[in-house]
């Protein structure tokens, strides 16, 4: 973060001086970063005093200040140097975000963390920063990756760890960002309308990016025409001196060209794309190679991400860069080496016994879904070619938040894992998703022993030691509250892993 005072801080936040007196507050000054993990705070760090599940961070407040912390931010006082905002009402409280929060305290200081990310992002853009934001139903984390795995040739780029998207990870990235930082990688989820237009206000982005609309979260925001209306609150914030780069694949995407002010570059394979990809083939491991187009351009292009639905995602980054000024040449080769960063997306692994582990375990949703069971049939075949018949395993568990969707997409699923010749289905959960998930697969393809219902994760991981041949491929994917993730995990920390 920027230096500022501690008095400059409750000035903007609106807060009130707790255990600090006026002179200390105007002298003492926040130089470290911005944490709500007590262990994580830095000396001259601004410590957020949050409710968990299991302990308040007000608690940990003093603990904080012995580790280094200029000053606290709370809502009362705490017995060390605080600024202290007044409670707001629980039912501001945003579900999912805070689900601990009965007394608005939380509330309260994400309103003030907000703020602060506000000033400290215009003084910021007034110096030089550009900023990036990111959404869509699928592929964001995927997508800012690459994003600021292009831009680090030109400059500083800060980019959120993992999923850090919402009203807590996006205004903490935003104080991530220094004199320093040339480009700021924002990615912005929604829970429901208006949360993206409220993201984007904190940190108002020049350049825009949408990946898709699809059925994510569906439960919550009812169609896909209110996801669509949503999502365009991104390029909705953006200026007209801005861009906003539009997918053009995607028909809802492609719509809000209408609804910004913004320049609009549009991306995807399509004929009508100004960053566009053709002749997209995948290698044996499922990593796309395509020729790129661009400003009457061409190169060729290598990804060493897995599954073809990251050419979008390149394309946009490439987008991305191209406006920033890099060129193609410089984005090729960027994206050659660009892997996944954040844990549990499209890990592609292989043991030493040849096993090959797909860890895409942190989010899933039907989009999502499709694009790693394609991946997995191309990696199965693949595989086919070098050595002779190899099984491919999908274990899988709930898509989370799909409303009365639920039992159809899972069932779509079951049906998904028949068609591309997946040789056996792990179905992780016995509720009425996860039962539609198996009954679609056996009605699909006839299947008796090639789908099997399993309780936990512990329990598919023990299907999975016992039945899992040299030279099998497995991807393990569900929402990230289903824990599937350590099953991948465990099966690579078993037998060494080769690449």
């Amino acid at each position: 973060m920027i230096a500022l005072s501690v008095a400059r801080i409750a000035e903007i936040v609106g807060g009130e001086l707790a255990d600090i007196s006026p002179d200390e507050a105007a002298a003492r000054v926040v130089t470290g970063t911005v944490e709500f993990d007590s262990r994580a705070v830095t000396p001259g760090g601004l410590f957020l005093a949050l409710p968990g599940a299991r302990s308040d961070g007000h608690d940990f407040a003093a603990a904080a200040v012995e580790a280094g912390a200029a000053v606290v931010l709370a809502a009362r006082p705490v017995g060390v140097p605080a600024i202290v905002v007044p409670p707001a009402p629980a039912a501001d409280a945003e579900a999912g975000v805070l689900e601990h929060d009965a007394d608005g305290s939380g509330a309260a200081v994400l309103a003030a963390l907000a703020r602060l990310a506000a000033a400290v992002a215009a003084e910021l853009v007034a110096g030089g920063l550009t900023i990036i934001g990111v959404t869509g139903s699928s592929g964001k984390t995927s997508t800012k990756d690459l994003i600021a795995a292009v831009l680090r040739p030109l400059g500083e780029v800060v980019a959120p760890p993992g999923s850090f998207n919402n009203e807590l990870g996006h205004p903490w990235t935003v104080l991530r960002a220094t004199t320093d930082t040339d480009y700021l990688v924002l990615e912005m989820s929604a829970r429901h309308p208006g949360n993206i237009a409220a993201l984007a206000a904190i940190a108002p982005p020049s350049i825009a990016v949408v990946l898709n609309v699809g059925t994510a979260h569906l439960g919550e925001f009812g169609s896909r025409e209110v996801i669509a209306e949503t999502k365009s609150e991104l390029v909705q914030a953006v200026r007209s001196s801005g861009v906003a780069i539009l997918n053009v694949d995607d028909p809802m995407v492609a719509a809000m060209a209408g609804k910004t002010a913004a320049r609009v570059v549009r991306v995807g394979q399509s004929a009508q794309a100004d960053v566009r990809a053709v002749d997209v083939e995948l290698d044996d491991l499922a990593r796309p190679r395509f020729t790129l187009i661009a400003g009457g351009q061409q190169v060729a292009v290598r990804l060493a991400v897995h599954g073809e639905h990251q050419v979008g995602n390149a394309l946009s980054a490439t987008a991305v860069a191209i406006e920033c000024g890099a060129g193609l040449a410089q984005v090729a080769a960027a994206l050659a080496t660009a892997g996944p960063e954040s844990r549990r997306r499209m890990d592609v692994r292989t043991r030493a016994d040849g096993v090959i582990v797909v860890n895409d375990a942190y989010n899933a949703n039907p989009d999502s879904m499709r694009a790693g069971l394609q991946a997995l049939a191309v990696l199965a075949r693949a595989s086919d070619r070098r050595s002779g018949k190899r099984r491919s395993w999908a274990v899988l568990g709930e898509m989370a938040e799909l409303g009365e969707e639920s039992i159809t997409e899972h069932d779509r699923v079951g049906r998904l894992v028949v068609r591309l010749d997946i040789s056996r289905l792990v179905v992780v959960g016995t509720g009425r998703p996860m039962s539609a998930m198996h009954h679609g697969a056996v009605m699909e393809g006839s299947w008796g022993s090639e789908s099997t219902v399993v309780d936990d994760a512990d329990a598919a991981l023990e299907l999975l030691r016992a039945e899992l041949q040299p030279g099998d491929v497995v991807l393990v994917k569900a929402s990230n509250s289903v824990g599937l993730g350590a099953v991948a995990e465990a099966l690579l920390a078993e037998d060494g892993v080769e690449s």
